[in-house]
């Protein structure tokens, strides 16, 4: 299926690895120039310069913080001056996970604040600015990457900043949305990324078990056995970002391999 994606230009923020950095590959490889966003410098330009020998498109590295107005808008304008126009924004900037999520007795307000600056506004802030561009030429795709918690318990400000991510998608596609801009919202499960090994071989020693016994547990945690890749993700964010997801706005696509036994409808 050709995804009509060539010549097309975006912005995915969290872009220096992990899924953001998945997303950009598979774009680039459908024909699209990106600007990848993220904090860190070194990561980033080696991200860049990796993307583009593999895929022989532009990959331009401009550094952000989300959590931040001024580095949104400065982001944006860079890449809007880098590659004339912007159709795609993919939303995958957060706070890195890891460990148990805190208890009700651990959330601080430092914590909480943060973690809704950096994600749920973090996201508006990028889509408010780029939402001007996508307008000017009556076409645009927002894909917001979220997460499972928001369909069940486990953690409560992982499951309240997802659940707000689906719910400001919904709002920014009927605004948007006849205009010619989808905005749809992705919730990965548990994601094969480059931190897995390093997470496996913590919980084998935290249980006293084998990595193999660790794998299984992460692989039974759906009903397609295996963990997701994080390019998986990717196909189901390039088919979203592109000109043939028409009939798909204001909704979420969950990409987990059949993650609980909630019936979504």
């Amino acid at each position: 299926m050709d995804l009509e994606l060539g010549g097309k230009t975006a912005i995915v923020t969290g872009g220096s690895r992990g899924i953001g950095k998945a997303i950009a590959r598979e774009l680039a490889r459908e024909g699209v120039d990106v600007a990848v966003a993220s904090r860190g410098r070194v990561e980033l330009d080696a991200t860049a310069k990796e993307l583009a020998e593999e895929t022989g498109r532009r990959i331009i590295p401009i550094t952000v913080d989300t959590g931040n107005e001024e580095s949104v808008q400065s982001m944006v304008s860079q890449a809007a001056t880098a590659m004339g126009h912007i159709d795609i924004l993919v939303n995958s900037a957060a706070r890195v996970g890891g460990g148990p999520a805190p208890s009700l007795a651990e959330v601080t307000e430092e914590y909480f604040w943060e973690d809704m600056n950096v994600k749920v506004m973090g996201y508006l802030r990028c889509a408010r600015e780029v939402a001007p561009y996508m307008h000017t030429h009556g076409w645009g795709r927002i894909i917001n990457i979220s997460g499972m918690a928001a369909r069940q318990s486990g953690s409560i400000v992982g499951s309240m900043r997802n659940v707000a991510v689906a719910a400001m998608t919904k709002n920014l596609a009927d605004e948007l949305g006849p205009f010619g801009i989808n905005v749809t919202v992705v919730h990965p499960g548990l994601t094969w990324t480059e931190r897995i090994p390093g997470m496996i071989e913590e919980q084998a020693r935290s249980q006293g078990v084998s990595v193999e016994e660790v794998e299984r547990q992460f692989a039974e945690s759906n009903t397609v056995r295996r963990m997701i890749d994080a390019r998986e993700i990717a196909y189901v964010v390039a088919f979203l970002a592109s000109p043939k997801s028409i009939a798909i706005n204001g909704d979420t696509i969950a990409a987990g391999g059949g993650v609980g036994k909630g019936i979504h409808y």
